[in-house]
């Protein structure tokens, strides 16, 4: 990972959009920061997207495309899109898998849950839970005394031996049925709302982020920037961004967010 100050300023100018993890990325110590609130709405002023792409659940994504100064919202590490369309005042919401299929997957992660939790001594379920439609949420560090990766990996192993797609965020191991991920579902969405070809306009757009759910961004985009907190995950990950700043969380958001401004 090269310092963010290593980043081309012609490259930087030719950015379109951003595309951004939520926790420890935008947040820092459980909180949202002005900064990072206020970076979101500085690079929709001048004229870039903002789309954050999180592990958070659909109850959470609903403010977020709302509420927020974004384009639109991609929840549940790529379960659904939301984007609000201000002239209809109506909530658009795409999922990638059939409302009956969702609440058949359900019955099964609620069982897999309880093997979890009486495997991996301090886990919980997420506070978040009750929120999600198509993910289950295993918290190691929210909301509990934080728990070593060793247990973060066992986490991983036990969800993936019941078949799931799992992933671990800076918070969470999240685990789901099915083959999509932030990136597959990032791309349908830019396609399906902008008219975008992210494979042709990779280079043309930043992700922002911080864990191992990440990596399929970090792999895909050139121009990946992680904020300097993704050097805490490494050992959990082998797709790394080209870039790093220099502080974590929300304030490495608003350094990279300002680097972007200014070369416009």
């Amino acid at each position: 990972m090269k310092p963010l100050a290593k980043f081309p300023m012609h490259a930087r100018e030719a950015i379109r959009g951003v595309l951004t993890d939520i926790d420890d990325t935008l947040t820092y110590e459980g909180r949202l920061p002005a900064a990072a609130y206020s970076a979101m709405e500085d690079l929709q002023q001048a004229g870039l997207l903002v789309v954050p792409v999180t592990g958070r659940p659909a109850g959470w994504c609903d403010h977020i495309a709302r509420m927020w100064p974004v384009d639109g919202v991609v929840g549940e590490n790529g379960a659904f899109w939301f984007r609000y369309d201000p002239r209809a005042r109506k909530l658009r919401k795409r999922y990638v898998i059939a409302t009956a299929e969702r609440a058949e997957r359900a019955k099964r992660m609620d069982a897999i849950a309880r093997k979890i939790l009486a495997a991996v001594p301090g886990s919980a379920i997420a506070s978040d839970q009750p929120y999600r439609e198509a993910d289950l949420a295993i918290d190691f560090r929210e909301d509990v005394p934080a728990l070593p990766m060793s247990a973060v990996k066992e986490i991983v192993a036990l969800m993936e031996a019941e078949g799931m797609t799992a992933k671990a965020s800076s918070i969470h191991v999240n685990g789901w049925f099915g083959g999509y991920d932030k990136l597959s579902t990032s791309r349908l969405m830019m396609r399906e709302e902008f008219g975008i070809d992210l494979e042709r306009e990779r280079e043309h757009f930043v992700f922002a982020g911080d864990s191992p759910n990440d990596q399929p961004m970090f792999a895909f985009f050139p121009h990946a920037v992680g904020v300097a907190n993704v050097k805490d995950m490494a050992e959990l990950m082998t797709d790394l961004p080209a870039y790093v700043t220099k502080s974590p969380g929300s304030q490495g958001f608003a350094e990279l967010a300002k680097a972007l401004v200014a070369a416009r």
